[in-house]
């Protein structure tokens, strides 16, 4: 069991949530102490960390975590806005540090590529109808 890495009262989850769970047959859980977001299977994160020198992980406790769209991901990781997280990069994800100055329209629209790029086909055309 692994304990809870993050503050329930975080204004930052609450808006995260709010956008990952609008989308259609999406759901949330605690695992590894952090919420996912997933239908099937996950498509987004809050929280994360990068593996560091000597495999101390440095956390980033205030970062969403998506699968990135193969074509921009190079792209988002030369912002230093963005991070490759731990056990999640080698499968395509990016990390990004949200805090009061976030672009809550680049955090939407990195959740729903990551939503198009893991869910379901139906629950992607249910989105696009």
């Amino acid at each position: 069991m692994h304990e809870q890495m993050f503050d329930e009262d975080d204004p930052l989850l609450a808006r995260v949530r709010k956008i990952a769970l609008s989308y259609p047959g999406s759901d949330e859980r605690i695992s590894h102490g952090r919420p996912w977001f997933f239908t099937k299977t996950g498509f987004a994160v809050y929280g994360g960390s990068v593996k560091g020198d000597h495999s101390v992980h440095q956390q980033h406790p205030a970062a969403v975590l998506v699968k990135a769209d193969p074509n921009e991901r190079h792209a988002w990781l030369e912002d230093s806005r963005f991070f490759v997280p731990a056990y999640f990069g080698p499968s395509g994800w990016v990390g990004l540090d949200l805090d009061g100055d976030t672009d809550w329209q680049l955090v939407r629209e990195l959740i729903e590529t990551s939503f198009r790029l893991t869910a379901p086909k139906r629950l992607v055309r249910e989105l696009d109808d």
